[in-house]
């Protein structure tokens, strides 16, 4: 839904100007899950609660439900170690829409960081 995917993005673009609490390198917000890299200026469940927390209550508020958790437990993330990984992990985001069938380029993918961007 176009609406929560916005929430969702707004949410994430918020952490970074408004609370700072990690620098965003690179996103995408897909119909069932979301990616992203990032550098974090705080421990992970200081963003990542709160971030979960706020578009989950929206997205529900959205749906009309109440009580529900939005968002699995589940999240995988780890340490980049090397500026390929981090190039590999980058394209990988922005590339999933494409894999996925949902856009002919990464640049027409809405719910991205890549949205927009010149093709390279």
């Amino acid at each position: 839904m176009p609406e929560i995917a916005a929430v969702v993005v707004d949410a994430l673009r918020t952490g970074v100007s408004r609370f700072e609490r990690y620098k965003l390198h690179s996103y995408v917000v897909m119909p069932n899950h979301v990616h992203a890299l990032v550098t974090p200026h705080v421990v992970s469940p200081k963003w990542l609660g709160p971030l979960k927390g706020f578009t989950g209550h929206e997205a529900n508020a959205i749906l009309g439900l109440q009580g529900k958790h939005f968002w699995q437990d589940e999240i995988y993330d780890h340490p980049v170690k090397s500026d390929s990984e981090f190039d590999r992990i980058r394209n990988y985001i922005e590339q999933t829409p494409v894999n996925a069938g949902l856009a002919a380029l990464a640049q027409k993918f809405r719910w991205s960081s890549a949205y927009g961007k010149k093709a390279a």
